[in-house]
This record gives C-alpha cells, sequence and structure tokens, in this order.
C-alpha cells in the first residue's frame, strides 16, 4: 500500500504560494511519506515534467497533468504519461482556453520556473480562466489518448461536478472521483459515486497542506502510469 496525493499545484498556478517549488514540493511530499503525488496546475502543465524530473531523483513518483477548467466551469484532473502526451495536452489545453490578460497584482504571478528557481518565463493570460471544453469534451480525450481523468471535489460548493451540474452523469467515463473531505457528501450523490473509485486529496497551494488529505492504493511495483492505473480500476 502507497500513499497518493493527487492534486498538488505549483507556483504556476496564480493562486499557488510562491514556496511551492519543484524542490520544496518533492521535499515534503517525501517527508510526509507520499509515494506519489499528482502535479495539476490550473490549465497548464508547464511545471510538470521539471517536478516529475526532481521526483524521479528523490524516490516520488509524479504524475504529471492539469486541472483543467471546463466550459461548465467544472475542475477536472487529467493525467498523461510520458513527455510527448504531456506536450500534446499543453497544446491541447492552449488552443481551447479563453485567454484574459492575467492582472498579476489582482491574481497572481505565473511563472515557469526550472528545478533551480530560475524563472524561464511567465505566462500572460490568466490560468484560472474557463475553457471552452466541455465535460464529455474531456472525456473524449482521456478515452484516445489514454489519459486518467478525475473530477476534481466534486463535493465543493464552487467549481465542481456537483455545484455545476447537480447531478452525477450517468455513464461517465472517469477513472475515480476525487471527494473533498471537508464537504459534505449528500447520501444520494454517495450513492452516484458508488461505481467509481473515490480519492481523497489535498488540493495543495501551500507546502503545509502537502499530503493533509491523501489516498492509499495497492499498487503493483515498480510504480508506474500504468500500474496506477490499474489500482484505479
Amino acid at each position: 500500500m502507497i500513499k497518493a496525493d493527487f492534486h498538488i499545484h505549483t507556483v504556476l498556478s496564480p493562486c499557488g504560494d510562491i514556496e511551492m517549488t519543484p524542490v520544496n514540493i518533492v521535499n515534503v511530499a517525501k517527508e510526509r511519506g507520499l509515494s506519489v503525488i499528482g502535479i495539476c496546475d490550473h490549465n497548464s502543465t508547464l511545471n510538470a515534467r521539471v517536478v516529475r524530473e526532481v521526483g524521479a531523483e528523490c524516490g516520488v513518483y509524479v504524475m504529471t497533468g492539469a486541472e483543467i477548467t471546463t466550459s461548465e466551469e467544472i475542475h477536472v484532473l487529467i493525467f498523461v504519461d510520458g513527455n510527448e502526451a504531456l506536450d500534446k495536452l499543453q497544446k491541447y489545453i492552449e488552443k481551447h482556453i479563453n485567454r484574459v490578460p492575467n492582472n498579476p497584482d489582482l491574481f497572481g504571478y505565473q511563472p515557469v520556473i526550472d528545478r533551480c528557481e530560475n524563472i524561464l518565463d511567465q505566462v500572460d493570460y490568466l490560468l484560472i480562466n474557463s475553457t471552452d471544453l466541455s465535460i464529455d469534451d474531456l472525456e473524449d480525450y482521456a478515452g484516445s489518448s489514454g489519459a486518467i481523468i478525475i473530477p476534481a471535489h466534486i463535493n465543493k460548493p464552487s467549481n465542481s461536478l456537483i455545484s455545476q451540474l447537480g447531478f452525477i452523469p450517468a455513464g461517465s467515463r472517469f477513472n475515480a472521483v476525487e471527494i473533498f473531505p471537508e464537504s459534505p457528501l449528500s447520501p444520494a450523490d454517495r450513492e452516484a459515486c458508488s461505481c467509481y473509485r473515490m480519492l481523497t486529496s489535498s488540493d495543495a497551494h501551500y507546502t503545509h497542506h502537502i499530503g493533509k488529505f491523501y489516498t492509499e492504493l495497492d499498487v503493483n511495483l515498480p510504480i508506474s502510469f500504468n500500474n496506477i492505473l490499474d489500482a484505479l480500476k
């Protein structure tokens, strides 16, 4: 059994703390006994690869992807395997995000950084804006690309599957659903979730939140994308 926190933001997310750098994230994850973490900044993958590289050196497996905001304003975690798939996902998001100029004084900076915390670039459009992709579009993308798709914090009062749609669509092709422990989940919604794996994650934007909530998974070793996918099944 391993501990996994699938929902962690870096400093690239405008709401992410300045201390959410690759080295800090991996070090804190390791200190807290996490074997797997998911890097999923808002509508961008640009800091995910460097966190994975640092994690590989420190014995922490890093799932790479993004937290995509759909046209319905639903937050959805998408994870892919390998650099080619990650680059393809980034281009897919960039094609579909509604580009509104970022105001760093209002929303925060959006830096792309390296492992030494040098700023390589800054995203000039607001990453917490929505895309024009529906939840169905993301399910189609995941199905065609072999990605893992997990609706985020489905029971939060905003930007969640339940808050935006009012229900969990029957026959959805999710690999799991993420439950936020600090928000209530009604008996009816829990029943609707019963056909999916239910995960808990931290949604960490600060280092002290990493691993606050996590999921234990029975994963075959060595840890890999496919073995995590099998564990979710």
